[in-house]
């Protein structure tokens, strides 16, 4: 067992870990933070997307004594400080960018890095940047739709 200590969500946090912990399994069992969502264990859905020191990661692809010292910010983490759905959370809300809501996490998280990166993307570079999250409900277009109202465009898109 190995000890790690971060900050997550503004608060910092330890707890005991085998080497072989996901950071995902630690966010999830061991600090109850369950939505961060594991659908593949794979890397290849998205569902699982966090924040480690600012970057988008997926969180099933990284050791938790990797993580040891990092700034970790989840999908809980990213509600107004009024407790209020933040912008980009609402924004998925508004327009329908969830049905089932298991992708959401991560397309949240996702979204949050794309618009720190890039304040107002293109419909394309919004779909060119979604390619490693996998939504198997929605058709990604009020995902689409979703980003750009977060990003404070015109959520007209052109593939219907």
């Amino acid at each position: 067992m190995t000890e790690v200590t971060m900050v997550v969500n503004g608060v910092s946090v330890g707890d005991s870990v085998e080497g072989r912990t996901l950071l995902s399994s630690f966010l999830r069992e061991q600090l109850g933070l369950t939505g961060t969502h594991i659908g593949c264990d794979t890397s290849q859905c998205g569902a699982c997307v966090v924040h480690v020191n600012g970057a988008a990661v997926k969180s099933c692809t990284i050791l938790a004594v990797e993580a040891n010292g990092a700034d970790v910010a989840t999908i809980e983490g990213q509600a107004a400080e009024d407790g209020t759905l933040g912008v980009v959370q609402q924004a998925f809300q508004d327009h329908h960018g969830l049905q089932c809501g298991f992708c959401t996490p991560g397309m949240v998280m996702s979204t949050v890095t794309l618009l720190k990166d890039n304040p107002k993307p293109s419909e394309a570079e919004i779909r060119k940047y979604l390619e490693g999250n996998i939504c198997r409900c929605t058709g990604y277009h009020n995902i689409v739709r979703a980003i750009m109202a977060a990003s404070g465009q015109d959520v007209a898109i052109a593939a219907e």
